[in-house]
């Protein structure tokens, strides 16, 4: 139930991802969903959030983040700078999800509900996935078929030299 005690005394919501699976997790941490936020705020939390748009794996992964960080942020402010490496090593290993779909998944996600910081984080991962790569090595981790003849292939790079410069 959304408005069940935890633990520790605080609410707590339960979502409910889009193959029936529902998360409980401290309202704290499903605050830092600005949509969830919106419907907690607006009273549309009980007994539960649908979230049509995640499956339940991808809600999975969203909740331990939203949980992780929801609770050094709500340290002392000593303590959250003694956590802070913590949180950087847990997002490392958080973000290193394996595969481009899940981290696809996790971006879809963080920008349905609007998680700020998990959206970064994730496109940030992807970011890094294309750095110094070539075209070709891109479409293949990305699994992006070339639609383009070699003549336009060949005329695109012509026009833009400059960003094909080393490779």
């Amino acid at each position: 139930m959304a408005a069940a005690e935890g633990s520790d005394g605080g609410k707590m919501i339960v979502l409910i991802s889009n193959d029936g699976r529902r998360f409980e997790l401290p309202e704290a941490a499903a605050k830092l969903s600005q949509i969830v936020s919106y419907m907690i705020e607006d009273g549309c939390a009980s007994p539960a959030i649908p979230l049509p748009n995640v499956d339940g794996d991808t809600l999975a992964k969203v909740v331990e983040y939203c949980t992780m960080h929801a609770a050094v942020l709500s340290d002392t402010a000593s303590e959250r700078t003694s956590k802070e490496r913590e949180l950087e090593a847990f997002d490392t290993k958080f973000i290193d999800v394996g595969d481009v779909t899940t981290l696809f998944e996790l971006i879809m996600a963080a920008n349905y509900l609007n998680v700020k910081g998990l959206l970064d984080l994730a496109c940030r991962r992807t970011a890094d996935l294309f750095k110094n790569k070539t075209p070709e090595e891109i479409r293949q981790t990305f699994g992006i078929e070339n639609d383009l003849t070699p003549e336009e292939e060949a005329a695109i790079r012509e026009e833009n030299a400059w960003a094909f410069e080393g490779y």
